[in-house]
């Protein structure tokens, strides 16, 4: 009987560190990993690269059972945009994956939208994942952010005056939207650096792309990067673990307040004919009455949740609307006006307050 303890040690896959830690936050967040297709974000800057490095290790370790399809959107922003997608697309087939690209004019669609460019290409982006996973039937779209991202985006909701549902930042899982069954993680979100990213691709002897757009500072958020960031890492040398640690704990607190706003929003419709509720079951009128009995921060939560579901989603909406439809329910005169943007309305009309939401330029 051979009992060396060697034997079948050497036979196990051994992957990197950074596709080792992506494993563990891969599990942690419970994303499958089994005989699953799905959708990768690359834009073959250093992020995403690694990301597909690290995922092309583990499928080729046997440590997840992945179809990986690597979905790549060229922007039209900068004059090598075409070779970007060239050398993600010879970059994702030499590894054996599916690539799929798609090539937009986000200036002329901001333009034609009223959103500024970031908007517009985030905006875009996503409508290219979520399209090319329903094609795909993939029910999991991956995106390469990271904790830099994600303290980026903190500062700059600070700066906005964000509520707690906006400093929450970033989510590592959530929906695409709410009424897809599609699922948008972001598995690099909660450990890995900038730095990481570039490391793991030099790492493995790739060659990242740079976009020199990330350098300029005319964009709000490179400003944040460039120079907010050093200023508060002269105070806290760990200052993007920080924000972060605070994301989570805000992102707690906003999910208790979420249920209670669902509640709140269940209370302001139970009088309400199924024949007004619309056919995502979201009720165009709220009980103000009801309303008024809330706190403050439930109410305008449920308020918020009321207009996404009636929008379709969020997009443009901001505080300053939250309060000025929270402003309606106050007094008992009707015929008041609260403006969203794109068009919408929510209009108070005796005790209820009842929303003509645009959905993509039409009334919803």
């Amino acid at each position: 009987m051979n009992t060396s303890p060697a034997r079948g040690k050497s036979e196990i896959p051994v992957v990197s560190n950074f596709a080792g830690r992506l494993l563990h936050s891969w599990r942690s967040l419970k994303l499958p990993d089994s005989k699953t297709p799905v959708i990768l974000a690359v834009s073959g800057g250093a992020d995403s690269t690694a990301l597909l490095l690290a995922l092309d290790e583990l499928v080729k370790a046997k440590k997840l059972s992945l179809t990986l399809r690597v979905a790549h959107l060229d922007h039209s922003l900068r004059k090598v945009s075409r070779e970007d997608a060239r050398w993600v697309e010879e970059l994702a087939t030499g590894l054996g994956h599916e690539f799929v690209k798609r090539r937009t004019d986000v200036k002329k669609l901001a333009a034609r939208s009223g959103d500024n460019l970031e908007q517009a290409a985030r905006r875009v982006r996503y409508e290219f994942l979520k399209r090319t996973a329903k094609e795909s039937h993939s029910l999991l779209v991956v995106t390469a952010h990271t904790l830099d991202d994600q303290a980026e985006t903190i500062l700059l909701r600070l700066l906005r005056g964000s509520a707690a549902e906006g400093l929450s930042g970033i989510e590592p899982v959530r929906l695409m939207d709410s009424k897809s069954s599609i699922q948008l993680a972001r598995p690099l979100l909660s450990w890995a650096r900038r730095s990481q990213t570039e490391s793991h691709c030099r790492l493995m002897n790739v060659e990242f792309r740079i976009d020199e757009m990330n350098q300029d500072e005319k964009y709000a958020r490179v400003r944040v990067r460039k120079q907010l960031l050093p200023l508060m890492h002269t105070f806290n040398n760990k200052i993007v673990e920080a924000l972060s640690r605070t994301a989570n704990l805000l992102r707690e607190d906003a999910g208790a307040l979420s249920d209670e706003a669902d509640k709140l929003l269940r209370l302001a419709t139970a009088d309400i004919p199924k024949t007004l509720r619309k056919k995502w079951d979201n009720p165009a009128r709220l009980n103000v009455d009801v309303l008024a009995t809330a706190p403050s921060a439930v109410r305008r939560r449920a308020l918020r949740l009321w207009i996404s579901r009636g929008r379709g989603d969020l997009r443009r909406v901001e505080m300053v609307h939250l309060v000025a439809v929270d402003g309606l329910i106050k007094g008992n005169r009707g015929g008041r006006i609260a403006e969203l943007p794109d068009g919408g309305k929510v209009v108070r009309k005796r005790g209820w307050l009842e929303l003509d939401a645009l959905v993509n330029g039409k009334k919803g």
